[in-house]
């Protein structure tokens, strides 16, 4: 058995737009809708979490996590600009309330990659006024948090938003997986947004926050020429945002897969190497390796994994798959870094933006037509990992 720390969370993540359901004024929804799109499908009902999350919370309660990550969604509290729903607020209180009182603690995203659209209309990242305006948005919530939250993420994957933000095609990172060349003045606009973010949230006691970083576990190939490659093909995507995170209270790991870098950049996987239903390799070291470089990076500041998981219709694959996973990242722990839990993606098979409903990453799967939840194999097998806080090796 490997222990992990007391008080250690355990817990799954989803995403607002890709679980609630007509989230109708996002800048996504028009994304979906618009005339000769390369999004595959629109989310429109997505699980319905909107209405059922009641029930979300209590199967991953009942099978024995003690953590659940959501999104507030900015296009519902302020579906207009400086118009704030009182309701959408109330909505979210509930679903905190309904976390407490399951034993789950509440692990709060403010932006998980959507905006209203007005807020796209208005430049979105590129709008020297959006540092403002996401301040102003975290005000506005910031009535709901002040009691029962301890854990606040401002802004999900700044680097993929920054990148997004550098593609010609803002659907072309989902889907197709490159990672285009990010856009420097979005990466800044996005780390003023956050650290004012910050300074609001700071001033409610008990509250932590920091963003989250999708690690893409950059490895050079080793050829000539290669390392240079990595420093200057990484550090741009990766590197910087866990550099930014310095003074936080915390930095959130997410990963998945790694992608090893020639002389030239990214290289192709070899062929017969395993992959995920995203084409993703299946690399289970990815988080461990997410964790070590931001302990490095942001000066020893402690983490969270909020994200990790795989994407198959094999359950077992992805018990296999967590299971290595935090084999590597109690090998982190073991050797000093401060890990303070670990969050599943996700609780849910969900929307997976630009490849639609294909990708299952979920713990609990969801009927397209009725919406039944039936939890896999793989949500009590996590549940009995968080029950005993260790992990069986043997």
């Amino acid at each position: 058995m490997l222990k992990f720390p007391e008080n250690f969370l355990w817990g799954a993540a989803t995403a607002a737009h890709q679980v609630e359901g007509n989230n109708t004024n996002s800048d996504w929804w028009t994304k979906e809708h618009a005339s000769g799109t390369p999004i595959v499908e629109p989310s429109l009902d997505a699980a319905d979490s909107f209405h059922r999350y009641p029930e979300d919370m209590r199967l991953l309660a009942d099978a024995g996590l003690t953590a659940y990550r959501f999104s507030l969604e900015w296009a519902r509290i302020e579906p207009e600009r400086g118009r704030v729903s009182q309701a959408m607020l109330d909505h979210y209180r509930r679903m905190i309330d309904t976390a407490l009182d399951h034993g789950l603690d509440p692990v709060i995203t403010l932006l998980h990659f959507t905006v209203p659209q007005w807020m796209h209309e208005a430049g979105f990242w590129h709008n020297p006024e959006s540092p403002e305006l996401f301040a102003r948005y975290t005000e506005s919530v910031l009535p709901i948090l002040q009691t029962g939250v301890r854990t606040v993420c401002t802004i999900n994957e700044p680097n993929i938003a920054a990148m997004l933000a550098g593609a010609e095609d803002e659907s072309s990172l989902a889907a197709d997986g490159g990672l285009p060349a990010p856009d420097p003045v979005v990466a800044e606009r996005l780390l003023e947004a956050h650290r004012r973010s910050r300074e609001i949230l700071s001033t409610v006691p008990g509250i932590r926050s920091g963003w989250t970083v999708a690690t893409q576990d950059f490895q050079s190939s080793g050829e000539q020429g290669a390392d240079e490659a990595l420093r200057d093909y990484g550090y741009v995507r990766d590197d910087w945002y866990l550099e930014a995170s310095r003074g936080d209270d915390f930095v959130g790991v997410q990963a998945y897969t790694r992608t090893r870098i020639g002389p030239n950049g990214p290289l192709p996987l070899a062929a017969g190497t395993e992959t995920t239903l995203t084409g993703w390799e299946y690399y289970p070291d990815a988080a461990a390796h997410g964790i070590r470089a931001a302990w490095e990076l942001s000066g020893g500041i402690p983490i969270l994994v909020t994200e990790n998981g795989i994407a198959t219709a094999d359950d077992g694959r992805r018990i296999d798959y967590t299971r290595d996973s935090l084999r590597a990242i109690h090998g982190a722990i073991e050797d000093g870094i401060d890990v303070r839990g670990y969050l599943h993606w996700s609780a849910l098979d969900n929307y997976e933006w630009a490849s639609g409903y294909a990708p299952t990453f979920g713990l609990i799967a969801v009927d397209r037509k009725t919406f039944a939840r039936t939890p896999k194999p793989s949500l009590h097998w996590l549940g009995s990992v968080a029950a005993r806080n260790a992990l069986d090796v043997g």
